[in-house]
């Protein structure tokens, strides 16, 4: 033991010696700091959220980027969203603890840009290579004055959701009746051309028929009713008119179609495809178009649905919304991509024993479109970041998420396209973003929204639509030009709704 402790000390002493010989021909004092080898500096990315339900998402993906990135290392911060922007400013100009990285709603993404709190983005072609599956709605909303200053991350946007054991119910009532009404035709037939002699004889042989085809709806394959209520979904919002007068309701329904007519959100569709604001990237002033034929005849449409679903604007909210239709009081609502957790949290307490689907929203009628808007998170490189490239990089990283972890552990639904969600309702929302109008980015018109749900709610109560569309055109042209405008009168509507029977 004496041996092997003195060969030891020896080997000691002379590694020592050699590493003493080294930092004497490098030039290097014995008492200065040294990186241990192998261990290399490592550059920090901070990550800015205010959203708490993406911690342990992100979390995850932090550690996964560390491991994969041997010269970074991911800070995250959850901070509070009062004053979000203000506070990432103060940060970045005292220089303490900024974020490199920050996540926010695109319509804020203007302010952020003029403030140079974000910066042009390093690699265009992640986001415009098809192969990674960003739809235009996706690339509009994080481009601005034609750069894109930004990552689309997640989104939110709304559309029509519906119960589909009503409508496999209904279909099945509808192919009962017809095969009744086959066999009735079948039995006066026989009836007709029978002797009497014969009489007794032919209607056993009918009984025995109409034995036979009894159930036959309720035995329907599933693939069969599936593409009956596919089938079944309305094309129009006239379409829901014309169900709702030949549906036998059960009982517990209240409301054929019921909406948040007091939210824009849930509202915006009816004159999504014709209202201008800013243009595709809702980054343009001059394209202002407020009020013109169609956004006339849209809420002139939307005015007289009044007539078939009495909705009480105090009396409803999209909470109520919800709650209605997950106690299967309607059969049709208009729901953001929130509802699909809250209906399954609900069938998995024993609170809901229906299954629902989501459709893209319907026209109006054979002649208007609609588009729902959509609101895109987005990850923003901060102008003020020292490690650039860096950000891009973990961005980029976050964005090519290919699986559904976010949904399952956050409830947000990635932005891209290229996501299987075991749950077709929420590919049918991501389907429904890729042709939505993002939220315009325009700071002098960020109080349009409330002007126009104000509109929405003066319309549904019976104003004049055609005033009060112009009137609010000209408030916004006033804000935006600084000057008074005087829109030219155009004609009233023309739209009538076409409640067929």
């Amino acid at each position: 033991m004496k041996i092997r402790k003195r060969l030891l000390g020896a080997v000691i002493i002379i590694a020592l010696l050699l590493a003493a010989f080294y930092y004497a021909k490098s030039g290097q004092k014995l008492s200065e700091q040294r990186e241990i080898f192998g261990s290399g500096k490592k550059t920090t990315i901070r990550l800015w959220y205010t959203d708490d339900s993406l911690t342990d998402y992100l979390t995850v993906k932090a550690v996964e980027f560390n491991n994969l990135k041997s010269k970074t290392r991911v800070e995250l911060e959850c901070v509070s969203g009062l004053e979000y922007l203000e506070a990432i400013n103060k940060a970045s100009v005292d220089g303490e603890n900024y974020p490199d990285v920050f996540i926010m709603t695109h319509d804020s993404l203007e302010k952020a840009y003029l403030a140079g709190l974000a910066g042009e983005i390093d690699d265009e072609q992640f986001l415009t290579n098809e192969e990674n599956g960003y739809s235009n709605a996706a690339l509009n909303a994080v481009k601005y004055k034609g750069k894109y200053i930004a990552y689309p991350y997640y989104f939110e946007t709304s559309s029509l959701l519906y119960n589909k054991t009503y409508l496999e119910d209904e279909v099945k009532a509808r192919v009962q009746a017809e095969l009744d009404a086959a066999e009735g035709e079948a039995a006066q037939a026989a009836a007709d051309a029978t002797e009497p002699a014969d009489e007794e004889e032919a209607m056993e042989s009918l009984d025995a028929s109409k034995s036979e085809s009894e159930g036959a709806a309720q035995e329907m394959d599933q693939a069969t009713l599936d593409q009956a209520v596919k089938d079944m979904l309305p094309n129009t919002i006239e379409d829901i008119l014309v169900f709702a007068d030949n549906y036998n309701a059960p009982d517990a329904v209240e409301s054929v179609f019921k909406w948040d007519v007091t939210d824009i959100f849930y509202n915006y569709f009816f004159v999504g495809n014709y209202l201008n604001l800013g243009g595709p990237a809702g980054d343009d002033v001059s394209q202002i178009d407020v009020y013109n034929e169609n956004t006339i005849n849209c809420m002139s449409f939307y005015q007289q649905l009044n007539q078939f679903f009495a909705i009480e604007e105090d009396e409803v909210n999209y909470d109520k919304v919800i709650s209605d239709f997950i106690e299967g009081k309607t059969v049709f609502t208009v729901a953001t991509s929130d509802a699909v957790a809250k209906i399954e949290a609900a069938k998995a307490d024993n609170k809901c024993n229906f299954e629902y689907g989501v459709a893209r929203m319907p026209a109006l009628n054979g002649q208007y479109l609609t588009r729902t808007m959509s609101v895109t998170d987005c990850l923003v490189i901060n102008g003020y970041t020292d490690h650039e490239a860096e950000a891009n990089s973990f961005a980029r990283f976050l964005c090519s998420e290919n699986t559904d972890s976010m949904y399952t552990m956050s409830g947000k639904l990635i932005a891209h396209g290229n996501i299987s969600y075991e749950n077709d309702s929420l590919s049918a929302f991501s389907d429904v973003y890729s042709n939505s109008v993002p939220m315009p980015k325009l700071m002098e018109t960020s109080n349009f929204w409330v002007q126009l749900e104000i509109a929405f709610a003066n319309i549904w109560d019976g104003e004049n639509v055609n005033d009060t569309l112009r009137t609010l055109s000209e408030k916004v042209k006033l804000q935006i030009n600084g000057e008074e405008v005087k829109e030219e009168v155009l004609p009233d509507a023309t739209v009538t709704i076409t409640d067929a029977e």
